[in-house]
């Protein structure tokens, strides 16, 4: 399927496995970070271990940003810390991987939350970087039209009992 993105911000993921201080789970992961870019590094690849944290170069993945979705991008950087919600899958407890692929990365507030929903995916917010704060915030600036807001108006009709047939369905028209 043909991506609609006008831009794509290729990026990397840093995630962090802390050994858990729970006897069902051996392990408790979570997205720390989003680097601009892509490493030399293998998907999976140790960076740094630190007691009982180890954090991995878990891959990469591309933000893509779409016309229709500039004032989702707006709000996300007029927070007061922007965002990227980066989207962790679980694979099979047989991989050879560790415990998850990287499905996405998006700075959609509205995609990343929509990821929430359902579904065993981990989904984390962490911050956004600066070069992705100026890229996106440059696609605004290019791409973005104000939609003012139209609110939609019922039409009400002439209430009717159900199974009761109008005049102009009685008189054959």
């Amino acid at each position: 399927m043909r991506s609609t993105a006008l831009a794509r911000i290729v990026v990397g993921a840093v995630v962090e496995r802390r050994k858990a201080k729970s006897r069902w789970l051996d392990f408790v992961w979570r997205p720390v970070s989003v680097l601009v870019g892509i490493p030399s590094a293998v998907a999976w690849t140790p960076i740094s271990e630190e007691g009982d944290a180890t954090m991995f170069y878990a891959g990469e993945a591309a933000i893509e940003l779409h016309r229709t979705e500039t004032a989702n991008y707006r709000q996300n950087l007029s927070s007061r810390m922007p965002v990227l919600w980066v989207v962790l899958r679980p694979i099979a407890a047989n991989s050879a991987k560790p415990g998850f692929d990287l499905l996405t990365v998006t700075a959609d507030p509205s995609e990343g939350e929509a990821m929430t929903d359902a579904g065993n995916d981990l989904v984390a917010s962490v911050p956004m970087p600066a070069a992705i704060i100026e890229t996106i915030d440059g696609s605004i600036g290019e791409h973005h039209i104000e939609r003012p807001f139209q609110k939609r108006r019922l039409d009400r009709g002439e209430p009717q009992m159900p199974g009761h047939r109008s005049a102009d369905q009685r008189d054959g028209k």
